[in-house]
């Protein structure tokens, strides 16, 4: 395997501080690795953390105020001897994307990681003279996992240090990459950009790319040449869900994968017919290929793992040939007049508005103590559009209850540094002076 960091700047993955702390005191790290690029974030901790000391990757900036000291890397003589590891031993702590409070560090194996690799690399048909790039973090479970491929199949991976739409298909079309790896929200951000020579100037055949809205599948596919595998996996579990190419059914995440189980519950974990939603569980048949707990968080870990299963937090269907669609965050879902509402198809309805570029639908108390729907939008480059057009749009293609009451117009989403959308942020934010709400405009739903 041949490893190639395309470096263009590091400033994109700062962190807030608040986040730093609460993972070094969780995980109880002493010494810290740190691009110099991002000393900076380590500037003024406080006292008490159990970090120590910092060895920094390049140049660090002499005038950053440090409360714990720094040095570059100790220039290393001669060699090591190999750590002596088992499979169930911990590679990796992992924190998730915290999109609905403090990240929790997900404990992850070794055989973990090799199954990672075993199942991606199949579905894609990875070879030792297929090209992998990236442009993923390393803290990604999908980047990580990118890296355990190219060591099996002894493929080169290039490593881009930040997504950048302009430039995509030149960086595909530079490294020969064959293989890449998008997230979701990337698809529409590169359908949205004007059509250029790049678009087919690469050899890239194949992108994984799960939580791709399917009315996207198609158009990217024509436009770019690039098929798109869909599936599901997590930081806790691994690619438990996917097909090959010919197997995929649009809408649908796939089926389980050889070598894991999965199942549909209801609140009380008693298993739900087909068709019927409820949270998606999973568990592995070989031995350590999911996550084994997270850190420092006993309960947490026992939540999660009860009853023999993990508790992924995901509402889903199952149909009767084992294919799985994928609802929404359990956490996600919007209780209305009686009625469950999943945030995650109002969203799609939404981003096919052609004036829009992306869109968060969470819930807002109402004045009856229950859930109304609200959602924040980021339209596209010079693109207008009212409110009350968006709901005409949105009418036709879902339910009445799912409309939403309140938009807000907003330049951008809060991201995570993975790019999921932080959605309690958008909560706690609420209904605004600056919201619109259909009710106040008299905006009339059809029924």
């Amino acid at each position: 395997m041949r490893l190639v960091r395309r470096d263009r700047g590091a400033d994109q993955f700062g962190v807030a501080r608040s986040p730093l702390e609460h993972i070094l005191k969780n995980c109880g790290a002493k010494l810290a690795l740190v691009e110099a690029t991002f000393l900076g974030v380590f500037a003024n901790l406080p006292a008490g953390l159990p970090l120590q000391k910092i060895w920094t990757v390049g140049d660090a900036d002499s005038s950053l105020e440090m409360s714990v000291s720094h040095e570059s890397v100790p220039v290393m003589t001669g060699g090591m001897e190999p750590h002596p590891s088992r499979p169930s031993d911990t590679m990796a702590i992992l924190y998730t994307s915290g999109t609905t409070g403090l990240s929790k560090g997900v404990c992850c194996p070794h055989a973990q990681y090799f199954w990672w690799g075993v199942h991606t690399a199949a579905l894609l048909g990875v070879a030792d003279d297929d090209v992998l790039l990236t442009c993923l973090p390393l803290f990604h479970t999908n980047a990580l996992n990118t890296f355990f491929q190219a060591l099996l199949t002894s493929a080169p991976v290039y490593i881009e240090s930040k997504f950048s739409a302009s430039r995509f298909w030149t960086s595909l079309a530079e490294s020969g990459a064959t293989v890449t790896y998008l997230l979701g929200a990337m698809i529409p951000i590169l359908l949205s950009k004007e059509p250029s020579e790049a678009d087919r100037g690469h050899r890239t055949r194949i992108t994984l790319a799960p939580g791709v809205p399917s009315q996207f599948h198609a158009p990217f596919t024509e436009r770019f040449g690039v098929s798109i595998i869909d599936g599901y996996g997590s930081t806790e579990t691994n690619f438990v869900i996917g097909g090959l190419p010919h197997e995929q059914r649009l809408g649908k995440m796939g089926k389980a994968r050889p070598g894991f189980e999965l199942a549909v519950f209801d609140e009380d974990d008693n298993e739900v017919a087909d068709g019927t939603p409820g949270e998606l569980v999973v568990r592995s048949h070989e031995p350590f290929s999911i996550a084994t707990g997270y850190f420092g968080m006993p309960e947490k870990t026992v939540e999660a793992w009860r009853n023999l299963w993990f508790h992924t937090g995901d509402r889903v269907t199952k149909d009767g040939d084992g294919y799985v669609q994928f609802l929404d965050r359990m956490k996600d879902a919007i209780r209305r007049r009686g009625e469950n509402i999943s945030s995650f198809e109002v969203e799609q309805v939404l981003v096919a508005h052609p004036a829009i570029e992306n869109a968060a639908v969470f819930p807002v108390q109402s004045e009856l103590a229950e859930d109304e729907v609200m959602a924040a939008i980021v339209l596209k480059k010079d693109a207008t559009v009212s409110a009350a057009d968006i709901l005409d749009f949105c009418q036709p293609r879902m339910s009445y209850f799912s409309v939403p009451r309140f938009v807000d117009f907003v330049e951008a989403l809060p991201l995570t540094e993975n790019g999921k959308v932080q959605k309690y942020k958008l909560i706690a934010s609420g209904v605004t002076g600056a919201t619109w709400d259909r009710e106040k405009a008299g905006y009339k739903l059809v029924r």
